[in-house]
């Protein structure tokens, strides 16, 4: 059984920082490309940063140079760290794994972050 449990949401004032993690079972987490999406009420979902099972980190644009997202292998988690929070940065974020050869997907139940002005 699959299962990956985000911690870490919660509310801070913009400019604040917050620390994302989720914590994997059930899947060979090296083998994975690990992510963080999130969706704002209104809005699809997207991407805000994933990394490789190499660890090579790709992030969406409007988070470059204030996200940092990274692994430990070791404890099958993965960490999004977010600085320098906008109002716009709130929605509920969400952990994805996604094996890189075969046709596996799984999503997170999602954390709510909350960015005040």
């Amino acid at each position: 059984q699959v299962q990956l449990v985000e911690s870490g949401g919660g509310l801070v004032q913009a400019g604040g920082s917050l620390r994302l993690s989720c914590a994997a079972s059930g899947i060979i987490f090296s083998l994975n490309t690990m992510g963080w999406y999130r969706q704002a009420p209104g809005k699809q979902r997207e991407l805000v940063a994933d990394i490789t099972r190499f660890g090579i980190p790709n992030y969406g644009d409007s988070v470059k140079g204030r996200f940092t997202i990274s692994r430990d292998n070791a404890k099958n988690t993965v960490y999004l760290q977010m600085n320098s929070l906008k109002p716009e940065d709130t929605a509920v974020y969400y952990c994805n794994a996604q094996h890189w050869r075969f046709p596996q997907n799984y999503w997170g139940q999602g954390t709510q972050v909350t960015v005040s002005s």
